[in-house]
């Protein structure tokens, strides 16, 4: 191979460090890769549970569902999202996901915007909170 092909190669292969894993009560959010303006989660929800109801005013959110099945609550709309779909979450935006299925809800969650920080989760009280 021509050296160049070597270095090209090279600046366009990912180090990897040790995945961060959170663990919450309805399942585990995976920090997969992040930048400035953008962070990329491995999110998975246990089967009968669901994330709080929030809303992000610096970043909109694009879930894309790898296994089982996602009940996504947008707005006040309710979409069934099932392996290989995928929704979009613009910012200012109430949402949330639930698991309704049997097994683990497997979703990558793409976070763009200016701000990606902890602090801007407005999160709303549910009812029957799991």
């Amino acid at each position: 191979m021509p050296e160049n092909q070597n270095d090209e190669q090279a600046t366009t292969t990912l180090t990897s460090e040790p995945a961060k894993t959170r663990i919450r009560h309805w399942g585990t959010v995976t920090l997969l890769e992040e930048a400035e303006r953008y962070r990329i989660n491995r999110i998975e929800v246990k089967p009968g549970h669901h994330i709080s109801t929030q809303m992000h005013y610096h970043r909109s959110e694009h879930w894309i569902v790898v296994s089982g099945t996602a009940k996504v609550i947008c707005d006040g709309k309710e979409t069934l999202l099932k392996q290989k779909e995928s929704t979009y979450v613009p910012l200012s935006t109430p949402h949330r996901v639930e698991n309704p299925g049997v097994i683990p809800l497997v979703m990558i969650e793409v976070q763009n915007g200016e701000y990606l920080g902890e602090d801007d989760i407005i999160r709303f009280s549910d009812n029957n909170e799991t």
